[in-house]
């Protein structure tokens, strides 16, 4: 048995882990002084007590804020827990025109195709799981050769892909969405933001100065395989970035470094700079021109792009307010910045989730419509990069690049 298939969020693991925490805090005082060696089984059960009650209290947070669906997606464990996928493609999605018939039938019936693969980077080099939705009509005949708008997931940490499925329940938001033409037939791109190791290495979706090129592969290197693989638009209206909590700002934060790809972007409870924690790798090292590249604050202020921004937060996420405050107050023309503030239950999936349905009317808004792949497009409508400071990870983008 693989962690991936360990169900965090059942009520069957709760009951279980219930119990024999009450038997663990029940068998401290019945055995106390039955012990033959007392010092040592007396600092035993205590100790399982212990562990056992802050498991319970673990597990009763997760079910309730919805965080972690498997053992697997808490470790980052590197293997995909494939729940709620519709089929598995070869490396780079390799194979998809095999999916025709599977994605047509489902299609017919209003739902999406939602297939996992392994997505290697031209530029990084960096192997990660990548899930996708395909939606409803892309397999239709009538919509070959017509360029859908993409939508780029970014889970929460530590989440991966698979949180897209089996965590928010997306798919299922998806076509409800397009049936009700709040949202246009979009491809939505999921990949895993970190990699492993999970635990100890949230990378916030940055080119770590020396390190890896996180920031890089969920942008030039997704995006050129998306429209490569997916036919997908190159119109930067076309493109929104998304994400709850760190995904939210990893959304804010790389579609104002790279606003000649991206023309919308949408934050729930996600905050405004990198973290700076237990989980947090050193990033920036010392860096303060790559810290600074990598704060959206700033990043409004000395780079305003035509970026359309919708950043939500709950009226309880005092941190999470006052990162919004900081970019309202920073925020030049032509930054577009819309700022929701919702009853909230704490900084918890439970909060995302409820907020689901009108994010996805918001990028529907936004967004443009599939559109013949013939028609001339200018893929940045005039907005140019600007210049990055060189973080030295391999195959970063710098300066000018793009």
């Amino acid at each position: 048995m693989h962690l991936s298939s360990i169900r965090l969020d059942s009520s069957l693991t709760m009951i279980v882990v219930v119990v024999l925490t009450l038997l663990a805090i029940i068998a401290v005082p019945w055995f106390w002084d039955r012990w033959k060696r007392k010092r040592l089984w007396r600092s035993a059960t205590i100790l399982l007590a212990v562990v056992l009650v802050v498991l319970t209290t673990g597990l009763t947070g997760n079910m309730i804020g919805g965080f972690f669906p498997t053992v697997g997606s808490v470790l980052g464990t590197g293997a995909y827990d494939a729940q709620g996928t519709d089929a598995e493609a070869a490396q780079n999605g390799e194979g998809l025109e095999d999916l025709r018939v599977t994605g047509a039938a489902r299609g017919h019936r209003g739902k999406g195709t939602v297939v996992h693969m392994k997505v290697t980077g031209r530029r990084t080099q960096l192997t990660r799981d990548v899930t996708v939705y395909l939606p409803p009509l892309y397999f239709d005949a009538a919509y070959q050769g017509l360029r859908f708008p993409a939508v780029e997931w970014i889970p929460n940490y530590p989440s991966g892909p698979e949180v897209f499925t089996s965590g928010y329940q997306m798919p299922e938001q998806l076509d409800a969405a397009i049936a009700k033409h709040a949202l246009p037939q979009a491809v939505v791109i999921v990949p895993d933001p970190t990699g492993v190791p999970k635990i100890g290495h949230d990378t916030e979706c940055v080119d770590e100065v020396d390190g890896t090129a996180n920031d890089t592969y969920l942008t030039a290197d997704l995006r050129d395989w998306a429209l490569q693989k997916l036919g997908v638009s190159p119109n930067r209206r076309a493109w929104t970035i998304a994400g709850w909590s760190s995904g939210g700002f990893c959304a804010m934060n790389l579609a104002t470094r790279h606003p000649q790809w991206y023309g919308q972007a949408v934050s729930v409870s996600g905050y405004d700079k990198a973290q700076i924690d237990a989980e947090t790798e050193d990033l920036f090292k010392g860096r303060q021109d790559i810290n600074d590249a990598n704060n959206v604050g700033v990043n409004v202020r000395l780079h305003p792009s035509p970026v359309d921004i919708l950043a939500i937060s709950g009226d309880k996420e005092n941190s999470e307010n006052s990162a919004i405050d900081r970019i309202r107050a920073a925020a030049r023309p032509p930054i577009q910045l819309s700022t929701w503030r919702v009853p909230d239950a704490g900084h918890n999936m439970n909060t995302f989730k409820s907020q689901i349905p009108d994010v996805l009317a918001w990028i529907g808004a936004h967004t443009t419509a599939p559109a013949p792949a013939g028609r001339r497009v200018e893929t940045g409508g005039g907005v140019l990069p600007w210049p990055l400071p060189r973080s030295g990870a391999h195959g970063s983008l710098a300066d000018m690049d793009q």
